[in-house]
């Protein structure tokens, strides 16, 4: 019986025992199995204490290990990370630094002596409600004094003894000198120029929420448009990703020097940051039209409105925001001694970026142009705890000034703006070119900048002189593109000023930064003069701008007069000789004509009895009108909107004036701006393609229908020879589009001598127009570039001459690279329509385009003209009608004297028609309020041809 369970226990058979070395085996390897088991045993609940009870200094972890078996010396590194992350950035030092990061040894000092100096802030003791109305502020004559990369001393007199002895010394012969230009919003670089799909990088296109990606890591500093911006003064960029996503991206600060030509080590990208010690971040966002036309595919992918587009934003602030609460979190938890945690810092790459958003480590940059954009925005920062420092394009922010006061943070964010970049979409549809000035009078801050390559980033101080022609106080239009971007920046105590302590960027200008055509003659950055044989322009003595208050007034009308006279006109500019007329005229207006143009006493003395308007003005000027060519200007409303263009046509043969649509935004901006005639043409594809017949007419008329809208219903037989032509139709080749039009133009040549064919042939057909085109009644334009197609089409007008009545009238319309053939263009008696005015290199057929001085001798158009070429100027863009006037002012002021006034005129206005072959239609006429062709000048009144002249007052 089993003593245990009562069980009988089993007796074992009897049998011969087994070997004594096997039994002694099977006892030893029990023995082994059950030490075996043993040792298992201990091993498990050793663990199992040290897992169940903390660690104490009398029983330390072993290998550098907690109790949880977490790294020490990972969870010490973790611990300094926390005041890494909860560190707050301050703006770096300017005053007080011996020399500058950015200073490369063996450069020598620079005296620069004899420069009208403009600070870039009020006389010390100035108010700041008195410097906010521009006292204070004045150009001054002093020297500088460069070393070491930073200005040293400024001072009214420098002698040459106190400086070091290898001191370059640099004489500015009383020329303006600011601080450099700075562009806050510019893609220089990760869209390098010439466009190519293989070096563009501005968007990263995986999804619509990237903050993680960073703009340095797409950044060219080989791009060739880095120095042409340099070209203009510009001395720094924030070079941001793109506005295809709403949430873009890191952005960097760079300057405009690179490689050894640029006194820098080497060609590269972090040898470009701005501050190398990288004390603040930057950051890109996008609301509105971008993000939801690029990601919204219903059903496949979002956002597809702006609702979804503030999911989007507010969940992507939600997980930093969490990241950054744990964070937190565990920094608190660590400070008391890490032994205990059970986890690593939590991280995670894809918020890190964002999350320094919250911390307020970044400076925010967000591309929102509409009043529910900027207020969904608003909101956003108030929920998740962030500042926005600006809102880039921002066209409505004018409108609600308010709003921007709502920000989380205290400041208002600055608007980063075009003063007049208009129409494209939607969003810029109700733009205002004075809204710069609106937002001043609001308390706001305005910025402008290029968005390079949109703009050529070579001009953004255009923009600020823009921006004082439509009302904003000199001083903060010149503050707009120097110490305002430098304090949104983190920059303001490093950039934007002439004073001791900051960079030494500096830009000597051969006139007044702010009036028309003007450019640097020398720039320095880090006190590195950064132009080895500069082009200088032919000008006068330099005359800084006298600030104008009365541009401050945004003009009322317009009013229809009958009757109307204005005094105080200085110059008459029409058609004709009116050299004999004094500097203070009277320009009478009846029944919306011309009546009396000089003294006009006895029309005077009638309007004494009479209700007839006087209007003075202060240095008038009345001038023939303005005419668009090559423009969309009443064939689309906005660029971007199908149902307001009328479309492109692809391979049809089409006539403008069947496209007309007339009493749109672009009619009449034009018309209120001085240009009452345009000339536009069927697109091929895109806004600047050109292929079918051009229609010339009013801009002021209301339909087509209107007695004298159309002026004349075909102009022109136009065609498109640039890449799109590879893409928009039956060509996949630029030499099978020359050859079908040698073709066409060969077999119109052919059929004149056959009347039959030109009986039965459609007169409003591709052909018919053709045969216009070879008996000479018609002129062909033919929208390009490149240099060497212009040259196919120089070999093809020679061919084809010899078997015409007359020589084939071509005009070029683009024409970036004209300038390489000016002779043999003057030669064949080829015109030129130069669109835009002044070229880049955008695109790869504009790639040798003339960029001007201080790079260049000249641009296109100065080298066209030296040459005899016939040249007007168009507009790349509709919104250019604006600045037709300002257009030919450049050429005016840098063509050293060879085009007059009148000369300039004539490039956008009678030039065009001299080319077309036809007499411009008389009657149209223009008052100014200060020239056309300068900063200051403004419409009073527009007349001709409609029985009455609209007043602006």
């Amino acid at each position: 019986m089993n003593e245990k369970d009562g069980l009988p226990r089993p007796v074992p058979v009897a049998g011969p025992p087994g070997p004594h070395w096997r039994r002694q085996t099977r006892r030893r390897a029990r023995t082994f199995r059950l030490l075996a088991l043993g040792c298992l045993c201990f091993i498990a609940f050793a663990q199992w204490k040290q897992l169940t009870q903390p660690a104490t200094p009398e029983s330390p972890p072993t290998s550098g290990l907690t109790a949880h078996g977490l790294s020490l010396t990972r969870l010490e590194a973790n611990l300094a990370t926390c005041a890494q992350l909860r560190k707050k950035p301050q703006d770096p030092i300017g005053f007080g630094r011996e020399r500058n990061a950015r200073y490369i040894d063996g450069h020598a000092p620079t005296l620069i002596r004899n420069a009208s100096v403009w600070v870039g802030e009020p006389a010390a003791g100035t108010s700041p409600d008195a410097a906010r109305k521009g006292h204070g502020y004045s150009w001054i004559t002093a020297d500088i004094y460069l070393e070491h990369g930073l200005i040293k001393r400024v001072a009214a007199s420098i002698p040459l003894s106190s400086v070091a002895a290898d001191a370059l010394v640099y004489d500015a012969a009383g020329r303006p000198l600011t601080a450099g230009i700075i562009d806050m919003h510019s893609h220089a670089g990760v869209g390098a120029l010439p466009g190519l799909d293989g070096s563009e990088d501005t968007n990263e296109m995986a999804s619509d929420i990237t903050p993680y990606v960073r703009s340095i890591d797409g950044l060219h500093p080989a791009d060739p448009q880095i120095q042409v911006i340099k070209s203009g003064g510009v001395t720094t960029s924030l070079i941001l990703p793109g506005s295809a996503n709403n949430m873009g991206g890191e952005a960097y600060v760079i300057k405009h020097a690179v490689g050894k030509a640029d006194g820098r080590n080497e060609t590269s990208a972090a040898d470009m940051l701005a501050d190398p010690e990288r004390n603040w971040r930057f950051m890109k966002m996008a609301c509105g039209e971008n993000p939801k036309n690029v990601y919204g595919r219903p059903g496949r992918g979002g956002p597809t409105s702006r609702l979804g587009e503030s999911w989007e934003f507010r969940h992507a602030f939600e997980q930093a925001a969490k990241m950054v609460q744990a964070q937190d979190d565990w920094c608190d938890a660590a400070a008391l001694g890490v032994q205990g945690l059970k986890e690593y810092l939590p991280r995670e790459l894809r918020w890190e970026s964002l999350g320094a958003l919250l911390r307020d480590q970044v400076r925010l940059n967000t591309h929102c142009y509409t009043v529910p954009d900027l207020e969904a925005f608003v909101d956003h920062t108030n929920e998740f705890k962030f500042k926005v420092r600006a809102f880039h394009h921002a066209h409505q922010t004018y409108l609600v000034p308010e709003i921007l006061k709502r920000a989380y943070g205290g400041v208002p964010p600055a608007s980063a703006l075009f003063p007049d970049t208009m129409w494209y979409k939607v969003e810029a549809n109700t733009a205002s070119e004075y809204a710069g000035k609106l937002l001043y009078d609001a308390g706001l801050t305005t910025v402008y900048v290029s968005d390079n390559p949109v703009l050529n980033a070579q001009h953004v101080v255009f923009e600020a002189a823009k921006g004082y022609k439509y009302g904003l106080p000199y001083h903060a239009a010149l503050a707009a593109v120097t110490t305002a971007p430098a304090e949104l920046l983190g920059f303001g105590n490093r950039l934007g000023k002439i004073k001791p302590g900051f960079d030494a960027d500096i830009v000597v200008w051969d006139s007044d930064p702010l009036s028309v055509g003007a450019s640097p003659v020398q720039a320095w950055i880090d006190g590195t003069a950064q132009f080895e044989k500069p082009f200088l322009l032919k000008k006068p003595a330099p005359e800084p701008i006298v600030p104008d208050e009365s541009l401050g007034k945004i003009p009322e009308g317009p009013f229809p007069l009958d009757d109307v006279i204005f005094t105080g006109v200085s110059k008459v500019l029409l058609n004709g000789d009116f050299s004999n007329l004094s500097s203070n005229s009277t320009v009478v207006i009846s029944h919306g004509k011309l009546a009396c143009i000089g003294a006009c006493e006895a029309e005077l003395l009638a309007a004494a009895t009479s209700n007839t308007r006087i209007i003075p003005l202060k240095k008038g000027y009345l001038t023939e009108s303005f005419t668009a060519f090559g423009s969309k200007v009443g064939l689309n409303a906005i660029d971007a909107e199908s149902d307001t263009d009328n479309g492109p046509t692809g391979t049809a043969f089409t006539r403008g004036a069947d496209g007309l649509a007339l009493d749109t935004i672009k009619t009449n901006y034009s018309y209120a701006y001085g240009v009452t005639k345009a000339i536009s043409a069927p697109k091929l594809k895109h806004l600047d393609t050109h292929h079918g017949t051009s229609v010339a007419f009013l801009t002021g008329a209301q339909t087509a229908a209107e007695q004298g809208a159309i002026l004349l219903a075909d102009t022109a037989v136009h065609y498109t020879l640039d890449p799109s032509v590879k893409t928009a139709g039956e060509h996949t080749s630029i030499s099978a589009a020359v050859a079908s039009l040698r073709r066409k133009l060969f077999h119109a040549a052919a059929s004149l001598s056959n009347p039959k064919q030109e009986a039965d042939t459609d007169p409003t057909s591709e052909e018919s127009f053709l045969r216009r085109v070879a008996n000479g009644s018609l002129p062909l334009a033919v929208t390009v570039h490149s240099a060497d197609v212009i040259a196919s089409l120089l070999s093809l007008k020679s061919d084809l001459d010899v078997s015409l009545p007359t020589p084939l009238r071509l005009i070029i319309l683009g024409g970036a690279e004209s300038h390489l053939l000016a002779r043999e263009l003057a030669a064949a008696n080829v015109s030129v329509v130069l669109s835009p005015a002044f070229s880049y290199g955008v695109s790869w057929d504009q790639r040798r385009a003339l960029t001007g001085a201080p790079l260049t001798d000249g641009t296109g158009v100065d080298k066209l003209l030296r040459e005899g070429v016939v040249v007007g100027l168009g507009i790349g863009e509709d919104w250019m009608v604006v600045e037709m006037g300002l257009m030919a002012g450049v050429v005016w002021r840098n063509s050293g004297g060879r085009v007059g006034e009148r000369e300039a005129l004539g490039l956008v206005g009678g030039n065009i028609w001299k080319m077309l072959g036809v007499r411009e239609k008389g009657g149209h006429f223009v008052v100014w309020e200060g020239s056309p062709l300068e900063v200051g000048g403004r419409v009073r009144g527009v007349g001709g041809g409609r029985g009455w002249v609209d007043v602006w007052v």
